[in-house]
């Protein structure tokens, strides 16, 4: 894995130094001596990762951290504050303006790269959900990039894994001011609740006492239901080994003991955040594909997919030898609904119509909307016999059961034509079977309509 990471102090000395490290472990390292000189480089998105000095002149990186994380463009890179200093009250001071993490000089190098490994490997993540939601703007789902901005990280699901009473009470009792907390005191069973529990943030220590914890976080991280639950991992100070090494597996963050209460507070502020943020993400990526694959004003799948979908569907079949069937649908007359009554009114008529197709059918059917008035059903494993049963089932329930339009305020009867095409063999294609169903389709308006009509063979 490489990265490119901005080293940005005011001391040349202290570049050099962090730019050999990092160079060593084959990261590619671009330096800036100011703030300023940070924010365009970041503003171009020229880098991953952010090691900045929290003491420089003209802006400090406190306030250099506070600008990327409130502009929507920047506020996705991950952010390392690297300083002298070592209070809590100065890591508090970092976190709320947004950093990911806060190292002290001088810093341990394992630390350093064990760190800077991590958050490269969250942000390119995170880069590919954000390429893949990009298009979602294009069709009009809102961004998530302001709304992350504007989180307070507050109001999240919290789990805490601790087999000491003494040490889960207290990090409860603090977290409890902001978030909904539970704790699960047997090791055992966090695994499945963490699964059960829509956390927004697993905290775990790393002292249990009978169970190894660092294995927990790897089966957390394993588990599809978990795979993307943000850790915090509470670590003894004189442990460092166990942190990097959970950093490497997937642990999120963690927190020297003693605790500090407003450091718990803020680093749980931060993971809560980013969940919400990828999970945004992750819902805009899934809205666009349903978006791409579906109907929108019926919300069946549209010709698009279907005509991919039943590809694999036929040789799906022929391979195994099963029957398959397909229904090519027209509504009768659509045309006069439209001209009669409005267009409001037919589109009224075709969204019944989906919904009262998709009562008619089984779960492993397929529904589309072939366009206009016309509509598909695919059915595996059916026989054409039996799918005409299922055809002229649907096409009286359709005639004996007038459409409600304008809101309720009237009805109109409405009738269908069925055309039918079962797989014939091996050799069979999809575009076959969809034009003898078609041609059956025209046979059935051809004769008088509402009428249900098979291929014939």
């Amino acid at each position: 894995m490489t990265a490119r990471v901005l080293v940005v102090d005011d001391v040349p000395a202290n570049v050099k130094l962090l730019e050999a490290r990092l160079s060593a472990e084959y990261f590619d390292v671009v330096t800036a001596m100011s703030g300023s000189e940070a924010l365009a480089i970041c503003e171009r998105a020229e880098c991953d990762l952010v090691l900045l000095d929290a003491m420089m002149p003209d802006m400090d990186g406190f306030e250099v951290c506070r600008r990327l994380k409130s502009n929507p463009a920047t506020h996705h890179i991950p952010v390392v504050m690297v300083t002298a200093l070592d209070q809590p009250s100065d890591r508090v001071r970092g976190l709320e303006a947004g950093a990911d993490d806060f190292l002290t000089k001088p810093i341990p190098e394992l630390a350093l790269i064990a760190r800077v490994r991590s958050l490269s490997r969250l942000k390119m993540m995170t880069d590919e959900l954000r390429m893949r939601a990009a298009t979602s703007r294009e069709i009009g789902i809102e961004s998530p990039e302001h709304e992350a901005v504007s989180d307070t990280g507050r109001g999240g699901r919290v789990l805490i894994v601790d087999d000491r009473p003494a040490s889960y009470e207290r990090v409860a009792s603090v977290l409890a001011k902001e978030h909904e907390v539970d704790v699960e005191s047997n090791p055992n069973e966090a695994l499945f609740h963490a699964a059960d529990g829509n956390y927004d943030l697993l905290i775990v220590s790393l002292g249990l006492e009978n169970f190894d914890a660092l294995r927990l976080c790897s089966q957390i991280r394993s588990l599809e239901r978990t795979r993307n639950l943000p850790i915090l991992a509470i670590v003894e100070p004189d442990n460092n080994s166990r942190m990097v090494r959970g950093l490497e597996i997937g642990v999120n963050d963690y927190l020297l003991r003693p605790i500090d209460k407003n450091e718990l507070l803020a680093r749980a502020r931060s993971q809560v955040r980013k969940r919400r943020y990828t999970e945004r993400l992750r819902d805009n990526v899934q809205l666009s594909i349903e978006m791409a694959i579906t109907d929108p004003l019926t919300s069946l799948f549209n010709r698009r997919y279907m005509e991919s979908h039943l590809t694999a569907l036929v040789e799906q079949a022929a391979s195994r030898g099963k029957p398959l069937t397909v229904l090519v649908i027209d509504i009768d007359y659509f045309k006069s609904i439209n001209d009669a009554h409005g267009h409001d009114a037919g589109d009224d008529v075709l969204r019944d119509f989906a919904l009262r197709i998709k009562r008619s059918i089984r779960g492993i059917d397929l529904a589309c909307r072939l366009g206009g008035e016309e509509f598909v059903v695919v059915m595996p494993e059916t026989d054409l016999a039996v799918a005409a049963m299922v055809a002229e089932r649907l096409r009286r329930r359709i005639a004996a059961e007038p459409f409600a339009i304008q809101q309720g305020a009237s009805t109109i009867p409405v009738t269908i034509s069925i055309g039918i095409a079962a797989l014939r063999g091996r050799n069979d294609t999809a575009a076959s079977l969809l034009k003898r169903a078609d041609q059956a389709l025209y046979r059935a308006k051809r004769d008088g309509r509402n009428r249900v009509v098979p291929d014939a063979a």
